[in-house]
């Protein structure tokens, strides 16, 4: 019996002697564990999840079922007196597939390791939508007394696929009807050492543009090629597409980054951040090369170009007639889509290759960034200061797009953070293997939104 009471008050002593676990960490961890890929996404059970949590704090939940059996969005707000209008929080539930074999832990097990909780999401958004849903919880949770709606948006299809926010604001646009809202975006990068270089807030996205190039030739038998390879002709053109560069082009939110990065980086990125502001064309030339090495600089000052699709031949023994490629370009708002195509065809510059919207109509963007005289800006703004001292601040033109569309394009502004410290390196794996955030960025960000809404939405 001694043994007995020696070992139970050893166990008790072990228990006592851990850490607790974050709140957010671990509300991660419970979402990463539900695989929603996409396809096919089961996003449902991610909804139903938050709804659990939700519900006993007060939160009114809707949860919209889409026509695919398994796929929903949720929708959750927590009540204020409605002298102010609602704010907004989105966040997506699915995510990308990944390479299971590439990856040195279960990418849908949460595992905790050097202080990092590694999974599919972690970043790219389920470490947000955990940050975003614990500091709504908090309002509940410490009773904050609330001077407008707060809303929670956890929603399907973000990874490019049909039954997305467009297709909910359709049916559901009065739930989601704000003053302003939270989204993806913005990055909070750190250096190595954890320390917080700069915050940047996304007020535009650059929008995806499908475009279709394609080969054609005579079809025919394999053994007796001919000069028209469509397959050839294809290559070729691929060949001039990746050599070609597409021209600077600066928006203001750009250049206000662009000037940040010039006063926090070392020598000689920061001098060249400062010649890519400046009037000599050739200083700036020369900047831009040794700057879009980086490819998210790069990908910030140009509209890009990235072929993702190959579809060509059908037989071993056929040389087909036709092959296509499909060119994903990334768009810097204002930019035409047919200037795009006509681009391409000059620099293609051959008759056996023809250039295509892959949507003909797809149009230039004309939603203006959203503005940073707002509650929530100026917020968020404070907050991010005050949470990673000596941080810059500033606006940002996020390289990818998000969810965010149905907001923007009737006039709400949104603006997208990333809401947690990540490195360079962290930044990588986003989308690719071993994807992870530390747990002490997501109580900092945590930290950061709650306070952010306590700002913009307490009386």
């Amino acid at each position: 019996m001694r043994a007995a009471l020696v070992a139970a008050l050893g166990l008790t002593v072990a228990l006592q002697a851990q850490p607790a676990v974050d709140p957010t960490a671990a509300l991660l961890r419970e979402i990463i564990r539900v695989d929603t890929s996409n396809p096919p996404g089961h996003e449902e059970q991610i909804a139903n999840l938050l709804a659990a949590k939700l519900r006993p704090l007060g939160f009114d939940i809707t949860i919209v079922p889409t026509p695919v059996a398994g796929k929903a969005h949720l929708i959750a707000r927590l009540k204020g007196d409605g002298s102010r209008r609602p704010v907004l929080l989105a966040a997506h539930a699915d995510v990308v597939g990944v390479e299971r074999d590439k990856w040195t832990v279960n990418p849908f097990e949460g595992i905790i390791r050097d202080g990092h909780i590694y999974g599919r999401g972690a970043i790219d958004f389920k470490g947000g939508m955990a940050v975003f849903t614990r500091a709504v919880m908090q309002l509940a949770e410490r009773r904050i007394p609330l001077s407008r709606d707060v809303i929670l948006v956890v929603e399907s299809d973000e990874e490019a696929a049909t039954y997305n926010t467009t297709w909910l604001s359709q049916t559901h646009w009065a739930q989601m009807d704000c003053e302003f809202a939270l989204n993806e975006g913005g990055w909070i990068i750190a250096n190595d050492a954890g320390k917080v270089q700069y915050v940047s807030i996304s007020t535009a996205d650059k929008s995806s543009l499908p475009v279709i190039v394609e080969g054609r030739g005579t079809s025919t038998h394999s053994s007796m090629p001919r000069p028209d390879s469509a397959i050839f002709a294809l290559a070729k053109a691929l060949t001039r597409l990746a050599d070609h560069e597409m021209p600077l082009q600066l928006t203001p939110s750009t250049r206000q980054f662009m000037a940040m990065l010039a006063r926090t980086s070392a020598p000689p990125l920061s001098g060249y951040f400062h010649d890519l502001l400046g009037s000599d064309p050739a200083a700036a030339a020369r900047a831009d090369r040794e700057i879009s090495k980086d490819p998210l600089y790069h990908a910030m000052i140009r509209n890009t170009i990235a072929p993702v699709m190959l579809n060509g031949g059908f037989r071993s023994n056929v040389i087909p007639g036709s092959a296509q490629a499909t060119i994903n370009v990334r768009l810097i708002p204002g930019t035409d889509p047919r200037d795009v195509v006509r681009e391409f065809e000059a620099v293609v510059a051959d008759p056996m290759v023809s250039v295509r919207l892959a949507n003909p109509a797809a149009a230039a963007s004309r939603v203006n960034p959203s503005s940073e005289n707002t509650d929530l800006y100026r917020a968020l703004e404070k907050q991010a200061r005050a949470t990673f001292p000596g941080a810059e601040v500033t606006p940002y033109l996020f390289h990818a797009g998000t969810d965010a569309g149905p907001w923007r394009n009737r006039g709400v502004p949104v603006y997208g953070i990333y809401p947690y410290p990540i490195t360079r390196d962290e930044l990588t794996r986003m989308h690719g293997n071993d994807e992870r955030v530390s747990v002490e960025s997501l109580r900092l960000g945590t930290e950061m939104i709650y306070k952010t809404l306590v700002d913009v939405a307490a009386k």
